[in-house]
């Protein structure tokens, strides 16, 4: 089941909410997402998520997480491999690596690691910008 978030259909596009892990639950293996998804709780293992994962402030996830937005507000312990960009918002710790083409890092966030800049899918393609050479009077 998914869930429109409100006010999301006013630019055309409709952000659906796949679901969620509270503050208060633990859980340890591989999590598949299809939607936008929250955690607030603790988890150890890998994550792959199509559309927007986030970590909200009260999250502690230790792992691996494939995706393609991934905001974090909470704690952090692994690798992120993102297609989108990566957000560390002012109270998220990040601790580990970080691929994405974009990595976004608001005042007060903590990332200690390292941080590998990719080309995304989008900008692949490379452009040609011809120089003139200026002749000599």
């Amino acid at each position: 089941m998914a869930w429109k978030w409100p006010g999301s259909s006013t630019n055309g596009s409709s952000e659906e909410w796949t679901g969620f892990i509270d503050q208060g639950v633990t859980m340890e293996g591989t999590l598949q997402l299809t939607g936008t998804f929250r955690i607030d709780g603790n988890v150890k293992g890998n994550i792959i998520s199509e559309q927007t994962l986030i970590l909200g402030e009260n999250a502690k996830v230790e792992g691996q997480i494939e995706g393609n937005r991934v905001v974090i507000a909470g704690r952090y312990d692994g690798v992120i491999f993102a297609k989108g960009r990566v957000e560390i918002q002012a109270k998220g710790v990040v601790t580990g690596e970080v691929h994405s083409p974009c990595l976004v890092i608001d005042p007060g966030g903590i990332f200690d690691g390292r941080c590998h800049m990719l080309a995304s899918s989008d900008t692949s393609t490379s452009v040609t910008i011809p120089i003139r050479a200026m002749s000599q009077v």
